[in-house]
Formats: C-alpha cells, sequence, structure tokens
C-alpha cells in the first residue's frame, strides 16, 4: 500500500482537516525514527527487537543485492509508533456497484481510498460517507511507501509479522519506491505485488530454509483460494448491477451474491486454519470489501509472464519494466489484460 499525503496536501487539493492529520501523522514517524544499526548495538536494546531488527536489516540487503530493488535509506530506520497500524485507508462504493469512489491529488493521480493516521479520523469520515448512502469499509494497513520521497522506517506494525510476510511487505512497499505511475494503481500494485512474493520466495530458497517455504507455499495456496472467490463474487456482483432491473431485484441479487459468498468462505476457513479467511467472516461485506481485489491481483500474472520471457533474470526484468514504463496507459493497460 502506498500513500503520499504530505504531498498531496501540499499541493492544496486536500481539505484543511485531512491534510493536518496527513501532516501531524507523517511528521510523527519521522520524528519516531531510530537508526537500526545504533539500535542493534545499543545493549539496552531488547534482545526479541534487536533479533527482529538484524532480520529486517538483511532482508533489507537482499533487496538490493538480489532484486535490484532501491538502494535508499528506506527501512534502515525503526519506528515505534504504539499502535496496531500506522495509517487506516477508507473504501466506498455506491450501494449497487463496485467501483470504488476515487480522491484525486497532483503528483500521484486519483485512489480508491483515503488514507488517515488515527483510526477514529477515519472512523468519522466512513460514517459520513455511509450517511449518504454508500457501501464502506475500513481497513488498518501495517505499512505505507512515500515514494522515496522520505526513507521509510520499519514500523512496529510490520515486525510482529512472520519473517516471509515481513520479507514480502518490504519488497511490496521498495518495489513502489522504484516505480510508481500517477493515476495507474492496477500497473502500480501489480508490479508490487509480484515483486514482493517472487522476492520472499528467492529470499527464502537462498536461505536454504525448506520450513519457511513451505509455510509461505501454503498460505498462498489459501490466499490464492481466498482471492478467487473474492474476484468471482465482485464479478457476480458487477453483472447484476448492470442489469436494466429495479431497487428490489438488485438488493435481491446483492443479498444472494453476498449470502453465496459467506457460505463459500466459511467451507474455506473449515479446510484451512487461516486467521486472515476468519477475519473476512468475522464481518459483514459489502461492495466496498471487494472493490479493491482486481486492482492488487488482476495484473500479477502478467508480471509473472514477463519474468518467464526473462527466464527469471532480474536485470532482464527490469528493463523490461523500464520499457513499460516509458510506454503510453493505453500499452500498460494492454500488457496487464488477461489475454495480452
Amino acid at each position: 500500500m502506498f500513500l503520499v499525503y504530505v504531498m498531496a496536501g501540499l499541493a492544496g487539493c486536500a481539505t484543511v482537516a485531512w491534510y493536518g492529520q496527513a501532516a501531524r501523522g507523517q511528521l510523527e514517524v519521522l520524528a519516531k525514527r531510530e537508526d537500526i544499526a545504533d539500535l542493534i548495538a545499543d545493549p539496552a536494546t531488547p534482545d526479541r527487537l534487536r533479533q527482529r531488527l538484524e532480520r529486517v536489516l538483511a532482508i533489507r540487503d537482499f533487496a538490493s543485492r538480489k532484486l535490484g530493488l532501491p538502494d535508499s535509506g528506506s527501512y534502515r530506520h525503526y519506528a515505534d509508533l504504539g499502535r496496531s497500524a500506522p495509517v487506516w485507508n477508507v473504501v466506498a462504493t455506491p450501494r449497487y456497484s463496485v467501483e470504488p469512489k476515487t480522491w484525486c491529488y497532483p503528483l500521484v493521480g486519483c485512489l480508491a481510498y483515503r488514507g488517515y493516521f488515527r483510526r477514529d479520523a477515519a472512523s468519522r469520515h466512513a460514517l459520513r460517507l455511509r450517511e449518504e448512502g454508500l457501501d464502506v469499509a475500513v481497513f488498518p494497513a501495517v505499512a505505507y511507501s512515500t515514494l522515496g520521497w522520505f526513507d521509510d522506517p520499519v514500523l512496529d506494525s510490520m515486525l510482529g509479522l512472520e519473517d516471509e510476510q515481513l520479507a514480502e511487505l518490504v519488497f511490496h512497499e521498495l518495489a513502489h519506491e522504484a516505480l510508481y505511475l500517477p493515476g495507474e494503481t492496477a500497473f502500480n500494485e501489480a508490479f508490487a505485488t509480484f515483486v514482493g512474493r517472487e522476492g520472499v520466495r528467492r529470499w527464502l530458497e537462498l536461505r536454504g530454509d525448506a520450513a519457511a517455504l513451505a509455510r509461505w507455499q501454503r498460505r498462498r495456496i489459501v490466499d490464492r483460494a481466498l482471492t478467487d472467490q473474492l474476484l468471482m463474487a465482485r464479478e457476480a456482483l458487477a453483472r447484476a448491477y448492470a442489469e436494466p432491473v429495479d431497487e428490489t431485484q438488485l438488493e435481491t441479487a446483492r443479498e444472494r451474491i453476498f449470502g453465496r459468498l459467506r457460505a463459500q468462505l466459511r467451507q474455506l476457513a473449515d479446510q484451512h486454519d487461516s486467521s486472515r479467511l476468519n477475519g473476512w467472516l468475522e464481518q459483514p461485506l459489502n461492495n466496498a470489501h471487494l472493490s479493491l481485489v482486481a486492482t492488487y491481483e488482476s495484473g500479477v500474472a502478467a508480471f509473472a509472464g514477463l519474468l518467464a520471457e526473462c527466464n527469471g533474470d532480474v536485470d532482464c526484468f527490469r528493463d523490461r519494466v523500464n520499457a513499460l514504463e516509458r510506454s503510453d496507459s493505453a500499452v500498460r493497460a494492454a500488457f496487464l489484460a488477461p489475454d495480452h
């Protein structure tokens, strides 16, 4: 997930209140940064934290040496914010649409969410959108990227992840720092998602950690099954909402599709021990929960194909991606299409 709230606010497009919380939130992160190398050397640092930070530096080193990701100052510092997530993203859709509302900013283009550094502020904004009749979801993000404008630190919310999850997240965020095209969220997120997953696979293989690799691959199987169900539900809703019928019929179709999705997720949860599946089942679902699934997932296969064409060579892959970056949006859209 990437956020550039401060730059957007400085350009004058955000409301004063939103800009204020964005500026305060980013300044808090910057003020709380501590150099990881210094923390590791400090005898007062708890052993568990030292071990996690040592792992972060190993992941960070691998990202630049083996994946060609930016050798920047990001993820060489640590910030303890004392909360479960640094930001909460608000997503909203009309009741009979899976297309998200967007908020547009200079430099970064239009984004399908609005982020807040405080959960209560996100909740208040979500309530206002619900009062307008929109479907709304609030998603915590354990990390975010400022796209190289600042040296992003590792956050306390990230260190509770297992090693492979932490590595995937760091690779994902550094991929955003390497490539970001304003207004092309699908391309940006597909690239970062693929780089994160391919990166963690290579990292675990290089370490020879067969147990962690097997654990990560099992999680990927469950995640793919979950994603498939969410995408199918999203597509079914999109077809139903496009029908020329009255609101009563739309509501009936909506309830039927969400009911079927919940039953399918419950069946998956019975087969797999997955906190992510349980999290989906513990909340009421609406269009907003499904609106961004395709953004993150539908173009990943295209990047996988690109790496395969390069026979797994990272330099070749980076050159091909750079060529896409220099082309126009129509070429990139065609590249992401499933049958390209």
